[in-house]
């Protein structure tokens, strides 16, 4: 399986189908979570403390720099941050889809699924920006899954309309 296009425009293929799956993502993940019961709710809302884990890496990004957020900005770096991760997966997904069977096994849902399983139940705790896996109900994991099998699906079926055929 090889791509009948640059490298590079296999990138920007895939920084479309990126952002185009993280806007898709959002809406499935919010209406998941606005169906779950309360008690599920308020237990992963008091294990974050009231923030998102891009809230808290944009916090952690400013220190850095030696800045302070308001609640307001850090709401907007957070959002910027997780445009940016998914716009980045996308364009990663891009390059590797026509390059490797596996990358787009099962319609992306590989993809998705190795996504959330490296990013939130391993990277983001490690981080610090979210406590362990074990602080969250099982509904936070299985939202989180749902969300990144809808990202690679679309992801997937973007790039499927978008970039040649093999």
């Amino acid at each position: 399986m090889m791509s009948k296009q640059s490298l590079a425009a296999d990138i920007i293929d895939g920084a479309i189908a990126g952002a185009i799956a993280t806007w898709i993502m959002g809406k499935a993940t919010t209406a998941l979570y606005e169906g779950e019961n309360q008690s599920a709710r308020q237990e992963e809302d008091q294990a974050r403390h009231g923030k998102t884990a891009y809230g808290v890496a944009a916090e952690k990004a400013a220190s850095l720099a030696g800045l302070e957020l308001s609640d307001e900005q850090r709401k907007k770096a957070g959002q910027a941050i997780h445009w940016a991760l998914g716009i980045g997966a996308g364009a990663l997904f891009g390059a590797l889809r026509p390059r490797s069977e596996i990358a787009s096994a099962a319609g992306g849902l590989l993809f998705g699924a190795a996504f959330w399983l490296l990013m939130d139940e391993t990277v983001t705790p490690a981080l610090g920006l979210t406590p362990g896996p074990t602080a969250f109900p099982w509904q936070t994991h299985a939202r989180g899954l749902a969300g990144h099998l809808v990202f690679g699906t679309v992801a997937n079926t973007t790039l499927a309309t978008i970039q040649p055929a093999a």
